[in-house]
């Protein structure tokens, strides 16, 4: 059976940047610099959300030695000490005129395949209707059929390709975008799915 988690679904905070860059190395082959987040946390289109476990005893301080440790010193980002606050994943969105982008998400390795990503879209899918938005869109890897399948859970739908998009690879992009958001077939199944996960997963919605 799987270990029951306490955790924390809240926005992305300065001092989450460190744990952040730590997430997108083990699941991007290209990063953001940190100084990139701390320019988004600051952007007004911008929403960013952190799911975090909580634990009991503070985390260890991050390692200041070898390549990682050498990056860590250069950009100046190591977490506040003493934190309880173990960050499972992100995600990012752009508030724009109608339309919710996502802009990344990602998940730990060892945390996959637990809800995470699908709490982090649902979060996501929530804050976009809430400001409103008519839909959401995003771009992902062709090669990420996993990703793929849950977005279409969601409704999105693939409406092409961006070619040549992830410059570390020259891999297409899958552009994929949800139906009105206010619509009634699109909100009931929404409503459904958000139940069943929150009835599967509880305590990602602690």
């Amino acid at each position: 059976m799987r270990t029951l988690l306490r955790t924390a679904l809240r926005p992305m905070t300065a001092d989450d940047i460190t744990q952040v860059a730590d997430v997108e190395r083990e699941s991007f082959p290209s990063m953001w610099p940190q100084t990139a987040y701390r320019r988004e946390l600051s952007n007004k289109l911008a929403r960013y959300l952190v799911l975090t476990e909580l634990r009991d005893t503070p985390l260890e301080p991050p390692a200041t030695s070898g390549l990682w440790g050498a990056l860590r010193r250069i950009v100046g980002g190591d977490a506040s000490p003493g934190s309880h606050e173990y960050l499972l994943g992100f995600i990012g969105l752009w508030l724009m005129v109608g339309e919710a982008h996502i802009v990344t998400v990602a998940v730990r390795e060892r945390y996959r395949r637990m809800g995470v990503g699908e709490r982090l879209v649902i979060a996501a899918l929530e804050l976009a209707m809430d400001a409103g938005q008519e839909v959401a869109t995003l771009e992902v890897r062709a090669s990420n059929e996993t990703a793929q399948r849950l977005y279409e859970k969601y409704g999105f739908a693939r409406l092409g390709l961006r070619k040549r998009y992830y410059t570390d690879n020259n891999e297409d992009a899958v552009i994929m975008t949800t139906p009105d958001l206010f619509a009634e077939a699109f909100r009931t199944r929404f409503s459904e799915l958000r139940a069943l996960h929150r009835a599967e997963y509880p305590d990602l919605w602690a």
